[in-house]
């Protein structure tokens, strides 16, 4: 996939204030820092399309960019630590919930793992909600780039090892840093064989 355009639509702090859902629509979400600004950056060959920071918790809202007017690109807040009140925390985590069960063209979830960490129980749990909710998900293993290729070789099949004490069956996955682009070819070539598939809900 080439792509021609990315621009920023619109952010929601509910579900129900989104763009309407007439075009196939990716979320990508993660823990704080997992890198996910620096991806989707890199995925659209924009520099600044989304915010970076160092600090965790700063996306905050469900930030919508639309992409070659094809298909939607959705920034979540991430999971897990945020230095944000816990309140504030819960209010986050309800908006993520209503928009993940709720959203009728949402196509599949990426949920971004920070692959020079062994399994996490933050994102084995939230995987278990995607699984128990039946929203379609796949993963990208961000930051080869900071560990040693046997390292991320060896991170990679330890999640799919503990994945598999549950799961009966493992979701795509891809391997990625956004310093060399890799795995850029691969989620986009992903998409473009997911939005085939794509049929626009009646919305009225």
């Amino acid at each position: 996939m080439k792509i021609n355009e990315a621009k920023f639509i619109k952010s929601a702090s509910e579900a129900q204030n989104c763009p309407p859902p007439t075009l196939p629509e990716y979320a990508f979400i993660g823990r704080s820092n997992v890198g996910k600004s620096s991806l989707i950056n890199m995925l659209v060959s924009h520099k600044n399309l989304a915010k970076t920071s160092q600090t965790p918790g700063k996306t905050q809202l469900i930030n919508h960019f639309l992409v070659n007017q094809a298909w939607f690109l959705v920034d979540l807040p991430g999971y897990g630590f945020a230095k944000a009140p816990k309140a504030e925390r819960e209010k986050w985590e309800f908006m993520i919930q209503e928009y993940l069960t709720t959203r009728s063209n949402l196509i599949c979830v990426f949920v971004l793992i920070d692959v020079r960490h062994e399994p996490q129980k933050v994102d084995l749990a939230f995987l278990q909600s995607l699984g128990e909710n039946e929203i379609p998900f796949e993963l990208i293993f961000t930051k080869a780039d900071k560990v040693k290729p046997a390292e991320a070789q060896r991170n990679m099949e330890k999640f799919k090892e503990t994945m598999l004490e549950i799961w009966e069956e493992l979701p795509k996955f891809f391997l990625t840093s956004s310093e060399k682009e890799l795995g850029r070819k691969e989620v986009l070539d992903n998409i473009t064989e997911l939005n085939q598939g794509f049929e626009s809900p009646n919305v009225w």
